[in-house]
């Protein structure tokens, strides 16, 4: 038993309908390229859903321009025209927005006022000083940023000089104790030479202490 023929309506159910589109246009597609392969046909497919799904076709050998183009010298229709037009009229609303900006930079810089109304000059002012304020905050906010960032790199530096200096100290303290104790161990060695006698100490005297001052290095051998 044959199946019953379709009635050709809208589908009121959204989701059988998107179905039954689905099916089909898979249908439509195939017989677009079954027509390309056995009839060496140019075919150009151009289908969009209900919910703005965009699906198109085009044969290997040929572009949908093409297919356009011949079209438009078929039908004699110029599909362009229109699409010219409002690019158009698009390209002169883009000239005149281009024409008011440098004017307007021409006014804020103090150029070609001699036309401009009392009212304008007004606002043209009070733009200014609204600007000028901004600019301003700006400026106060950076040189505020970077005195806190050089403050901090300051106090950063000066706690790195008190470090070395602390640890300066700490070095020569210990350099200090390090050289009586190699005194110590000297005089020790000397007494054991002698057979643990006495340790004598000898200590360099000027003779002449002028002669001292003035680096001559004169001196007297005495028993310390």
């Amino acid at each position: 038993m044959g199946r019953g023929k379709i009635e050709i309506k809208r589908i009121e159910n959204s989701t059988n309908r998107q179905v039954t589109y689905s099916k089909r246009r898979g249908g439509i597609m195939k017989k677009a390229k079954e027509l390309t392969v056995l009839c060496d046909a140019q075919v150009s497919l151009v289908m969009c859903s209900s919910t703005g799904k965009f699906s198109d076709y085009c044969s290997p050998s040929t572009t949908t321009k093409k297919i356009l183009d011949r079209y438009q010298q078929a039908s004699g229709i110029n599909l362009w025209e229109s699409q010219y037009e409002k690019m158009k009229e698009y390209m002169e609303k883009l000239k005149d927005n281009n024409e008011k900006l440098r004017r307007e930079i021409r006014h804020r810089t103090g150029e070609e006022l001699n036309g401009v109304s009392i009212n304008e000059l007004r606002r043209l002012e009070q733009n200014m000083e609204s600007s000028l304020k901004t600019i301003r905050e700006r400026k106060y906010h950076v040189i505020s940023t970077q005195t806190d960032t050089y403050r901090k790199k300051v106090r950063s530096c000066e706690e790195t000089q008190a470090e070395l200096i602390r640890r300066l100290e700490e070095n020569g303290l210990n350099q200090d104790y390090d050289m009586h104790d190699h005194d110590r161990e000297y005089e020790s060695a000397l007494g054991l030479a002698h057979g643990g006698g006495h340790v004598y100490a000898f200590r360099l005297q000027p003779i002449q202490p002028n002669l001292h001052d003035n680096g001559y290095g004169a001196h007297e051998l005495r028993l310390g």
